[in-house]
């Protein structure tokens, strides 16, 4: 499910895509029908000016009389009805235009925020593999910029094209009523002027992908550099990083330049066409005048209504290829919307709040099809006892504990809690009876306490307050002047390393699991700091069923079992003692290698 390998098949496939947009669009589609019928006098009521032309100049100025039946116009009537009423309809069509306006933004951003909010839904509930395979900028743009270009501007864009619409209609009518002969020409003109549009349909589909893949790389550049704004400084790789995102905005440019380059000639062509449209007009209605078969007014308000018609041409083309592009944004929305989680929640079973036993049974595991990562992995352990993994770096010991509260489903074999495969319980209820504490916890913008309570959100003051203690906290959280109200920025900046793993373990020691795994959760940290961490560990360890991975092997000793994961495989296993007397053993050289010297001096 990598983002930018998907290709958008449906985005020609209007309708379709407006049956997927429907269920955002129930909801206000009464507004919707308001506002397309406020489009349509909005659009009619460009014509007025031109429409008075032919009176005006035929009574006014020529001195003509105008007839409907009975009824004789005169030029005192006329000239003094006409200028007050083109205000009128004016005023008129300002008030429709700012209604029109109110309701199609209230209507966009309704629909906007909720395909945001349901596809903000999707994303939480997508598996690790997909944060894995994508980018952060890239999901930043397409589950946030896509549905704001496709949801916000799709009522304006069907509202602007109806007010085009009718406001063409408005005028063609002006024409038709001035010189049907001329309008014939008229017509031909708006014929030829939307043909180029077919051509176009195709390049904008594809820049418009390519755009949306190379700005979320930018995005992915801006938030690398905050977050590893001391890394680049560190390594002095400021140069380089302007460099790559200076790249990445000229990659942008050209295939935005690429795009004008095949649609900017729409504009001229249209100018040109219509130009060359009002020159046989102006031929023929010179004949028609002659002829004595067109009036002096008819002929201008008729010019007047074709050069007024060549704006909203002029404007359905630039809708037309604005739509297609919202049209190509909500084909991307709804590609976002198909995505499923390879982790499926298809359990029956609530997991067991007291685990008796668990075991995994030839479990192979890997992250993509090419390279298998676990090999046959077969070990369980029983309840209250503690685990450790330990071994080299990549040889699989994350991988391992990462597929018990299923971040990942395995290839093949079974993980057992109590004789029962963890893929029939229900997957919250799994992960509930699971607590994490990582070497690296991530802490969410906000408070000391909102950051505990996510463990355990109808936590009381009392049961906060214990974890507090039990982690350690008591003392750092009571020299706070607002205690547990206390902002920790964005992922715990204002805590030092000890500070945030003590908050992760009051997090995972209020959710109250049976299930415990440690993820090297004091190696990051200096000897002070992991001796506190460590008896916080201690007690949220308690009646326990623990994994531990441990960088430092000081911090096992005492494990109930210990496992050496070596390229995927488990090449010894056993208590500390018994791994130790191994001759040439793998967990003997691993401890050779960390404590014979500090041996020595203790």
């Amino acid at each position: 499910m990598k983002l930018d390998k998907i290709t958008t098949n449906s985005a020609f496939d209007y309708g379709y895509l407006l049956k997927r947009m429907w269920p955002y669009i129930k909801p206000v589609f009464f507004r919707i029908i308001i506002a397309f019928i406020l489009a349509i006098p909005l659009g009619l009521l460009d014509g007025v000016t031109a429409f008075a032309l032919k009176p005006y100049i035929d009574v006014v100025v020529n001195g003509d009389t105008l007839s409907y039946g009975n009824i004789n116009l005169t030029r005192d009537i006329l000239a003094f009805w006409i200028p007050p009423g083109i205000v009128i309809f004016a005023g008129i069509q300002g008030v429709l235009r700012y209604l029109n306006t109110y309701l199609s933004d209230w209507i966009s951003l309704n629909i906007a925020n909720g395909v945001k909010v349901d596809l903000f839904k999707k994303l939480i509930y997508l598996d690790s593999k997909f944060y894995d395979e994508n980018s952060s900028g890239l999901v930043i743009s397409r589950f946030l910029n896509d549905p704001d270009l496709a949801s916000k501007q799709l009522i304006n864009s069907i509202k602007t094209l109806i007010t085009s619409f009718t406001s063409a209609l408005g005028l063609i009518f002006v024409l038709l009523y001035n010189s049907w002969e001329l309008a014939l020409v008229g017509v031909v003109v708006l014929v030829c002027a939307f043909l180029p549009m077919a051509l176009l349909r195709k390049k904008i589909k594809q820049v418009s992908n390519k755009t949306t893949v190379v700005g979320g790389n930018i995005t992915t550049s801006f938030n690398e550099t905050y977050k590893g704004n001391k890394v680049i400084a560190g390594y002095n790789r400021q140069e380089a990083t302007y460099l790559k995102v200076k790249k990445l905005i000229k990659e942008t440019f050209d295939l935005q330049i690429s795009l004008t380059k095949r649609t900017g000639w729409l504009s001229p062509i249209m100018y040109i066409i219509a130009s060359v449209g009002i020159a046989f007009v102006m031929l023929a209605g010179n004949q028609l005048i002659i002829a004595g078969r067109l009036t002096t007014g008819s002929f201008a308000s008729f010019i007047t209504s074709l050069l007024l018609l060549y704006k909203p041409i002029k404007t359905l083309g630039q809708d037309l290829t604005n739509m297609q592009s919202i049209f190509v944004a909500i084909s991307r929305v709804f590609d976002l919307f198909d995505f499923n989680s390879r982790i499926k929640d298809d359990g029956k079973l609530d997991a067991p709040s007291k685990i008796e036993k668990i075991e995994f049974k030839n479990v192979c595991f890997s992250y993509d099809d090419e390279h298998e990562i676990l090999h046959n992995i077969s070990f369980d352990v029983s309840n209250n006892q503690t685990i450790a993994l330990v071994g080299n770096s990549g040889g699989g010991k994350s991988s391992i504990v990462n597929l018990l509260p299923r971040f990942y489903d395995i290839n093949s074999g079974e993980i057992l809690f109590n004789n029962i495969n963890i893929k029939d319980f229900k997957l919250n209820s799994l992960r509930n009876s699971i607590s994490e504490v990582f070497q690296d916890n991530f802490l969410f913008s906000g408070t000391i306490k909102e950051n505990i309570l996510i463990g355990k959100p109808n936590a009381t003051i009392d049961e906060i307050n214990d974890v507090i203690v039990a982690s350690h906290l008591d003392e750092f959280v009571e020299s706070l002047p607002d205690k547990l109200d206390t902002n920790i920025g964005e992922n715990g900046t204002s805590l030092s390393g000890g500070q945030r793993q003590r908050l992760a373990i009051a997090r995972a020691m209020i959710k109250n699991a049976p299930v415990v795994i440690l993820d090297e959760a004091t190696s990051a940290l200096d000897n002070k700091s992991e001796k506190i961490v460590q008896r916080a560990l201690d007690n949220l360890m308690k009646n326990k069923t623990v994994f531990v991975i441990a960088h430092r092997l000081s911090t096992i000793f005492n494990a109930d079992k210990i496992l050496v994961i070596e390229n995927g495989s488990i090449v010894e296993q056993g208590t500390h003692e018994t791994l130790i007397n191994i001759e040439n053993g793998k967990y003997r050289s691993l401890y050779n290698m960390q404590f014979k010297v500090q041996e020595a001096v203790h």
